[in-house]
């Protein structure tokens, strides 16, 4: 199973990768994410953090979960520094759309800039209700995530302030890692759907 490390040689400045905005006078603005209620139907927006804090409020996401040409799922590590689930390894990408912003858009955005590479084929393959809390930041994930399906073609370029590790797992090796509870940010339905785009 090959694992890349991420480097920071040519690597683009992506300080606003995060999800924040720059204001004019190039400070970060607050970033606000859409809450929505149980049927996904948004109700308002609130900012990033406080939506995470403790019991959480329901608020639109997204996961991506891309494959290579050997029908293998693209990992990855999150980085140490994140301050939600560091360290952690994930799905190939997980994130939340601005506001104003499409979950669709936004996946391909996020994709792109944490891994410096850009999705293709990217298709949609349902919703799901995703309920979880981070012991190690006392954070708790309410999310009604989108997901999306793809492929990934391009060399990876992974941000390093965003990505520890990289990883193309088999269907086999992936189910070793659900039991060794990796990786625990993709919940088992949204791995059953992008299985079943792939591995059927």
């Amino acid at each position: 199973m090959p694992i890349t490390p991420a480097s920071t040689a040519d690597t683009p400045d992506l300080s606003a990768a995060g999800g924040g905005r720059t204001a004019p006078e190039g400070a970060a603005e607050p970033v606000m994410l859409e809450l929505v209620d149980e049927n996904g139907t948004t109700i308002g927006t609130a900012e990033k953090q406080s939506v995470h804090l403790p019991p959480g409020r329901l608020h639109r996401a997204f996961s991506v979960f891309l494959f290579d040409a050997a029908g293998r799922l693209l990992l990855q590590r999150r980085a140490l520094g994140k301050y939600h689930s560091p360290g952690v390894w994930s799905n190939t990408c997980c994130g939340h759309p601005y506001p104003d912003e499409s979950p669709f858009a936004a996946a391909a955005r996020r994709t792109s800039e944490e891994l410096g590479a850009s999705p293709s084929l990217l298709c949609e393959a349902g919703t799901v209700r995703y309920n979880h809390p981070d012991p190690a930041s006392g954070l708790v994930e309410q999310e009604y995530n989108h997901l999306f399906v793809g492929l990934v073609q391009a060399e990876l370029r992974p941000d390093p302030d965003e990505v520890g590790e990289t990883a193309f797992v088999t269907a086999g090796e992936l189910e070793r890692r659900r039991a060794q509870r990796e990786p625990r940010c993709c919940c088992r339905r949204a791995i059953r759907r992008s299985r079943s785009a792939f591995w059927c």
